[in-house]
């Protein structure tokens, strides 16, 4: 289209063309919180994420410099995902993880309990439950999203953990096993999903919020020593005959009710809790990934324009160059997927294609494969712990596995662009 046709098209939509209708092109605001938040990666994380790999444990000091500067806290997260035009959550994401995916995830790991509040809960729930979730500066506090169970991982429908209301006391009564959780039994509010009617498969799902400080019969289980993202508490929890008020079922128990009535009588309802939950937050999932790769592969081409061999530096080398050249390719076209799906999700737009799923698969994929090329460009220093890369490896491949492995991922597409449902 010629430029005056574009004035005109513009002009015809009753306003006046001004620069271009598409740009990706950051605003100031998204350029200097990210550079903020790269600030803070680069100097508070960087230099810590060794230790805490090595210790396996909560970084609470590090949290608690993110809570004082506002990084870690409802009112930045507000702010990251106000922003209109979806992109700054990423953009956050991408540079936390680029600093240390372990402390990354311990800071980050709130937020999907957060999303559950805020995206099922009433206003009322909402005011209330969120802020606990964060604490406060000089007491921080850290959330859980407790969905999967030791026999519900990929399949959520078969999740086994049990709400039963209490009619004579007016609370809900929780039982089951959760595994595999971000904060498991350290958090201050666990959102937990559980089954109402057991015979109505997952649509039959409740989300539940659970204050660890206040209700009986919650505990945590084992924690998990993991291959990756070691400074990140992950533990099962255990619900034994635990009690919470009536008000606690996410959404209202009179919605439930309605919304349970309505799929008894074959009526279709909402999208089941933990599926809500994740299709949400798959692209900024995929942004986490990207800071991993994306720190693999600066690391790499730092090195391969240091690094002598045969008399020569080893980028020189087509080998290493291509290498490093398919890397960013990579890296860019995993960002965009994100930025495309972040975009879709905050303007509305349904992802018709499973573009949320697209975006979180290539960019899992991809960390995974740039930083064993990282590994591969260092040779035997990439295998060391002397090198980020081995850390950054191991930290990468939980991509490819937690909230929806890649397979589940395709599976999601392919149903998606086919219309059918694909086993």
């Amino acid at each position: 289209m010629e430029a005056s046709t574009a004035d005109a098209a513009a002009a015809a939509a009753g306003g006046e063309a001004e620069g271009p209708l598409f740009t990706l092109e950051l605003s100031q605001d998204q350029k200097d919180i990210r550079d903020w938040v790269h600030g803070f990666a680069a100097d508070v994380m960087r230099p810590a994420a060794h230790e805490w790999d090595e210790k396996e444990a909560t970084p609470w000091p590090i949290i608690q410099e993110a809570a004082k500067i506002g990084l870690y806290g409802f009112e930045g997260l507000a702010q990251f995902f106000g922003d209109p035009s979806g992109l700054l959550l990423p953009i956050v994401n991408e540079e936390l993880f680029w600093g240390d995916a372990g402390i990354g995830m311990a800071i980050m790991g709130t937020s999907l309990a957060v999303a559950a509040i805020f995206g099922q809960g009433t206003g009322e729930q909402i005011g209330e439950w969120i802020p606990r979730c964060f604490g406060t500066p000089d007491d921080v506090k850290v959330a859980a999203f407790c969905a999967s169970e030791p026999n519900a991982g990929s399949d959520v429908s078969n999740v086994r953990t049990r709400a039963k209301f209490d009619e004579a006391t007016n609370e809900w009564v929780l039982n089951g096993q959760k595994a595999w959780a971000t904060n498991g039994g350290i958090a201050d509010v666990h959102v937990v999903i559980a089954t109402v009617d057991p015979e109505l498969g997952s649509r039959g799902h409740a989300a539940f919020v659970v204050p660890m400080s206040e209700a009986k019969g919650i505990s945590q289980g084992t924690k998990v020593s993991k291959h990756g993202l070691r400074a990140s508490h992950t533990a099962d929890v255990f619900l034994d005959d635990c009690r919470i008020p009536a008000g606690n079922v996410l959404g209202g128990k009179e919605k439930l009710d309605e919304r349970l009535a309505r799929v008894r009588e074959g009526k279709r309802g909402k999208a089941q809790a933990a599926m809500q939950t994740f299709e949400a937050s798959r692209p900024t999932v995929g942004a986490q990934a990207i800071g991993i790769a994306r720190a693999a592969y600066e690391y790499a081409l730092d090195y391969a324009k240091e690094r002598e061999q045969f008399g020569r530096k080893i980028i020189e080398n087509q080998a290493i160059a291509f290498a490093l050249a398919d890397m960013k390719m990579e890296i860019d076209a995993a960002r965009l997927l994100v930025w495309r799906a972040s975009w879709m999700g905050r303007a509305g737009h349904r992802f018709e294609n499973a573009e949320g799923s697209m975006s979180k698969l290539k960019a899992g994929e991809v960390a995974v494969w740039a930083t064993e090329r990282a590994i591969q460009i260092l040779g035997g220093n990439g295998y060391t712990r002397e090198y980020p890369v081995e850390r950054w490896h191991r930290d990468a491949k939980i991509y490819t596995i937690f909230e929806g492995t890649s397979e589940i991922q395709r599976l999601v597409i392919s149903r998606a662009i086919s219309g059918m449902h694909i086993r």
